[in-house]
């Protein structure tokens, strides 16, 4: 297309859908799966799925759809920037997070443990069922029947599947070939997510008043950047403080990205989107040392913020909901409308644990813990 790279994703050259359809004179198919995924109704359950800190800890705390919407807009920025298309790097973004159970993580652990005899969970491998299986609101088939290039980027956006094994779930007529590497559109999103992750959990830390910006100052990536801050503006307040460091986190990895990205795609030489598929290594990434760097940000924040009191007390108690919805659920097939249909009549009993993971995990924060007030005539307290 123009003013694409030849390596580009070429929504015209698009390898289908698993299900025809006719073509549309004013969107391309990458456009298509974008306005497919924002009108879902998984995408609308973002809203109140976990980030880090829970849906009833404040209003100005992330969800799984506000980082949704930023990641977005920063894998829009790098594609723009490297010359790919923006609209696949965009719909990738917008999907990555679709497969998410309720409480972020914790319901993603316990759904995996409850799984482990059959198959696992895992939530890359749920959203590709979400878009594949579980939607179903369309006339002539389930899912979103999205392009296959879309599939692919929500399938190994974070890179190859070390067992490709595990994506037999996958309907057989997408061959997403799972050992090897995505789209350079879908590994825009990844990073995006990554430098998503550092700026804005940091960001929600400050407003929980877990981290202060003076303890940041020595901590790898972020450090720096407080000081340039502080020494700059050293009298404002400190919230517009924290803005400045945000901005200039997200705009220093962006950065950084765009021009080691464009090296690393150099050195390559691909000519295809498929020479990228086989290139054997990540081709939009972090420079050594800012990926060093990122490193240690990450092992700061797990300490100080994602394994903190005030987040893990309210993690265990949404682990053990979750698990005890699986557990009742499990044993009685009470579950609403299609859904207990399907796990009344499953006949073995993977299907019917599969049946109640889909459910649980297509779940939003209230509607678990609505659940769990039905189930057990209580309503659990969270944090």
């Amino acid at each position: 297309m123009n003013g694409q790279a030849p390596y580009a994703a070429n929504p015209e050259q698009s390898r289908g859908r698993l299900f025809a359809t006719d073509g549309s004179p004013t969107r391309s198919e990458f456009q298509r799966d974008r306005d497919r995924i924002v009108h879902s109704t998984a995408f609308r359950r973002l809203q109140y799925k976990t980030q880090v800190f829970l849906h009833h800890e404040g209003q100005h705390f992330r969800t799984r759809l506000t980082h949704t919407l930023e990641v977005s807009q920063m894998g829009r920025s790098i594609a723009r920037a490297l010359q790919l298309n923006e609209d696949l790097a965009e719909a990738v973004a917008l999907a990555h997070d679709l497969g998410h159970t309720p409480f972020g993580h914790a319901g993603e652990r316990v759904l995996n443990d409850k799984m482990s005899a059959f198959g696992g969970f895992d939530h890359n491998l749920q959203a590709i069922r979400v878009v594949t299986r579980l939607e179903n609101r369309y006339a002539e088939h389930d899912g979103l029947n999205l392009s296959w290039e879309t599939l692919e980027g929500i399938l190994k956006h974070n890179g190859p599947l070390a067992d490709p094994t595990i994506a037999a779930d996958i309907p057989a007529r997408a061959d997403l070939m799972p050992s090897t590497h995505a789209s350079l559109e879908a590994q825009a999103a990844a990073i995006a997510d990554d430098i998503a992750y550092n700026a804005h959990d940091i960001d929600d830390a400050l407003r929980a008043k877990l981290l202060t910006l003076n303890d940041l100052r020595d901590v790898p990536l972020v450090g720096p950047i407080v000081r340039e801050v502080f020494e700059r503006w050293p009298a404002i307040e400190p919230r517009r403080q924290a803005h400045e460091v945000q901005r200039r986190l997200i705009t220093r990895g962006i950065e950084d990205v765009i021009a080691t990205s464009t090296n690393e795609i150099e050195r390559a030489g691909p000519t295809s989107s498929d020479d990228v598929r086989h290139a054997g290594r990540t081709l939009v990434r972090f420079s050594p040392a800012l990926a060093e760097a990122e490193r240690g940000l990450k092992s700061f924040l797990f300490d100080r913020v994602y394994r903190s009191e005030p987040v893990m007390g309210p993690v265990r108690q949404s682990e053990a909901m979750v698990a005890a919805l699986f557990d009742r659920l499990l044993e009685t097939a009470d579950l609403p409308g299609r859904w207990g249909e399907a796990a009344r009549t499953a006949s073995r009993a993977p299907s019917r644990a599969r049946i109640v993971a889909d459910y649980i995990a297509g779940m939003t924060d209230p509607y678990a813990e609505a659940e769990y007030a039905r189930l057990f005539d209580g309503k659990p307290a969270l944090g």
